[in-house]
């Protein structure tokens, strides 16, 4: 694993040892930014199930000034901590080792607004998707955010959460990256 693109490029990462996460290969990584945009001017990205945070990681690399991650395993966390210590990026990242749906119900009390959200669990946990209403119904995200679910092809997806439509699909191999805009 390592960076792919922008002002850390190259960066290797550190991998998560065992089978608790899935890590975002850098083909996929790739093509989901060949996809939402390669660099950005700003804004705030969060990568819930972050694992070793491979996708925010690289959404700072490629221009966002901000970057939340959530994982709630130990040592992915910890490896998370040094991926984020090693790419220099302390300053614009925060970190919680926490449930998802805690961060969740955490950020629907703060006056933010995302623009990237990455959404990747496990597999066998679908349910989780199921907080992304809890995001739009309470206005979380901006008005231009970028969802990248990523997800198993034994999982069907809606087609939209309230305003935010999906607008790409792409399969690679067992895994499927549905990408949703908003189009109003």
């Amino acid at each position: 694993m390592r960076v792919v693109a922008g002002e850390r490029k190259g960066m290797p990462l550190k991998a998560i040892t065992g089978t608790t996460t899935r890590p975002t290969t850098d083909k996929v990584k790739e093509s989901i930014f060949n996809i939402i945009g390669p660099f950005f001017d700003g804004g705030i990205a969060l990568d819930l199930f972050a694992g070793s945070g491979g996708l925010g990681i690289e959404t700072l690399s490629r221009g966002a000034s901000k970057a939340i991650f959530v994982e709630k395993d130990g040592r992915a966390f910890q490896t998370l901590q040094e991926n984020i210590k090693k790419c220099r990026y302390e300053d614009v990242s925060e970190t919680f080792k926490t449930d998802a749906t805690r961060a969740i119900k955490g950020l629907l009390k703060r006056e933010i607004q995302l623009d990237y959200l990455f959404l990747d669990p496990p597999y066998h946990k679908s349910e989780y998707y199921e907080l992304l209403n809890s995001l739009v119904s309470h206005s979380k995200l901006s008005k231009d955010a970028i969802i990248v679910c990523e997800h198993s092809t034994e999982v069907s997806l809606p087609t939209n959460y309230g305003s935010y439509n999906l607008t790409r699909q792409e399969t690679y191999g067992s895994t499927i990256i549905s990408i949703y805009r908003n189009e109003l």
